[in-house]
C-alpha cells in the first residue's frame, strides 16, 4: 500500500475530527476541518450539532490572523448559503486563505458546487477529491437523505449458524457474546433512532439504548398497528431516551392515554408502514435510523426500501427447530437468482462471533 500524502492524512485528520460528533449532527452532515500553514497545523475544528457554528468557523477562530495565506483542509464543500449560520465559504474568502483542499461535493442543491466556484472566484486555489471514498462513507447517511428525502437505514439482526434469532419459545437471551452486544450499543450510540415492532417489545422488553454513561442515545420508535403493548414496559421510562409510539387511527384510546401521561409520544396514521413512518422521522430530520425488529418487520424494511445497510452478527450456535424464527421473513422471492445480493460486503471477528456488514444492491 502505497504511503499517504501530506494532503491525504489532513484530509483524515479532518475526518478523525468529524467523527466526534457521530449521532449528534442530524440533519446536518459529519465535517472537520483543519488549517494548515508553513507544513504545521494552525487551526482545527469539527461541526458539533445543528444549529452550532461549522468546522472551518472553529478553525478558523482557533487559527487566526495566521490564517492568512494558509491551506485549509475540509472533509464537505463549504457552504454557500445562509442556513442557521453564515456561508463559511465567506468567512474563509475572508480570513485571507490561499488554498482550499476539498474531501467531496456538497450534494445538497444549496451547495452542489456553488461553494467551490466562490472560492475560485475570489482566487483561491481549491483542489476536490483527496480521500473522497472516505469522505463519501463519512457521511453516507447524509448523502441519502439528501439524494431520496429519507433517513438512511440500517437493518441489524443476530442470529446462529443455522439462522435463528430466538428459541421456539422466543428466548434469544443472548444470540451473541458481550463484546457483540456491546458493539451494537456503539451503532445505537451513532443513529438518531431505532426502530422495533410489538413482539420485539412483549417477548424482549428491551432499553435501546446505548448503556453509556452521557453517550448519546437513540429515539426509541415502536411501530405497533393495533397497540397491543403492556402497561409497563422499560421503553416508558423516558429519563435516559424519549420513546415515540406509531400506531394506526383509533388503535387502543386507553393505552394511548396511559402512555402520554408517562411522556411517550404517540402518533396515529391512517397506514403504517415502513414508508410512513420513515418519511415521518425524515421531517422529523433524522439521518440515521436502526431496525431491530423481528421477521416480519424488516421484511417489511427490506421490500419497501427502507433498508440501506446490513450488520448480521453469526454465533457459532446451532438452535435448529423449524419453528425458531429466522432474522427476515417472507419476501416472495422464489427463485435464487433474484435474491438481494450485498455489496461493499467486510466481515470482522468478535470475539467467537462474526458481523458482516453490506450494502443492499437495488435492481
Amino acid at each position: 500500500m502505497a504511503e499517504k500524502t501530506f494532503d491525504e492524512n489532513m484530509m483524515l485528520r479532518c475526518v478523525q475530527l468529524a467523527n466526534q460528533a457521530l449521532g449528534k449532527t442530524a440533519p446536518n452532515p459529519l465535517v472537520g476541518c483543519v488549517i494548515v500553514k508553513n507544513g504545521e497545523i494552525i487551526g482545527e475544528g469539527f461541526h458539533p450539532q445543528a444549529g452550532q457554528p461549522h468546522a472551518e468557523i472553529w478553525a478558523l477562530e482557533q487559527a487566526g490572523e495566521k490564517a492568512v495565506g494558509a491551506t485549509v483542509y475540509v472533509n464537505l464543500e463549504p457552504c454557500s448559503h445562509y442556513g442557521r449560520t453564515p456561508p463559511c465559504v465567506d468567512a474563509l474568502i475572508k480570513a485571507g486563505v490561499s488554498k482550499v483542499v476539498i474531501g467531496m461535493i456538497d450534494p445538497n442543491p444549496l451547495v452542489a458546487g456553488s461553494g467551490v466556484a466562490k472560492l475560485k472566484a475570489a482566487n483561491i486555489q481549491v483542489v476536490v477529491g483527496v480521500e473522497s471514498e472516505t469522505c463519501q462513507n463519512l457521511n453516507e447517511a447524509f448523502v441519502h437523505r439528501i439524494l431520496h428525502h429519507r433517513p438512511f437505514g440500517i437493518l441489524k439482526y443476530a442470529m446462529t449458524l443455522d439462522g435463528k434469532i430466538a428459541t421456539t419459545t422466543g428466548d434469544s437471551a443472548w444470540v451473541t457474546n458481550p463484546t457483540a452486544r456491546s458493539l451494537v450499543h456503539e451503532l445505537r450510540a451513532v443513529t438518531d433512532a431505532v426502530i422495533v415492532g410489538t413482539q420485539t417489545v412483549k417477548q424482549d422488553n428491551p432499553y435501546l439504548t446505548s448503556r453509556k454513561d452521557r453517550e448519546h442515545n437513540p429515539l426509541r420508535v415502536i411501530m405497533s398497528r393495533s397497540l397491543d403493548l403492556p402497561l409497563e414496559a422499560n421503553l416508558w421510562q423516558i429519563e435516559e431516551a424519549p420513546t415515540l409510539v406509531f400506531t394506526e387511527t383509533g388503535a387502543n384510546p386507553t393505552l394511548q392515554k396511559h402512555l402520554q401521561t408517562r411522556g411517550v409520544e404517540v402518533v396515529e396514521m391512517l397506514q403504517l408502514t415502513p414508508e410512513t413512518v420513515m418519511a415521518n422521522l425524515y421531517e422529523r430530520g433524522l439521518l440515521t435510523v436502526l431496525w431491530e425488529c423481528g421477521e416480519t418487520l424488516a421484511a417489511r424494511a427490506i421490500a419497501s426500501g427502507s433498508v440501506q445497510k446490513v450488520w448480521a452478527f453469526i454465533a457459532p450456535k446451532i438452535i435448529g427447530g423449524q419453528l425458531a424464527p429466522g432474522p427476515i421473513g417472507d419476501l416472495g422471492l422464489t427463485e435464487m437468482a433474484r435474491a438481494i445480493a450485498l455489496e461493499k460486503v467486510n466481515w470482522q471477528k468478535v470475539g467467537d462471533d462474526l458481523l458482516i456488514t453490506g450494502y443492499l444492491q437495488r435492481g
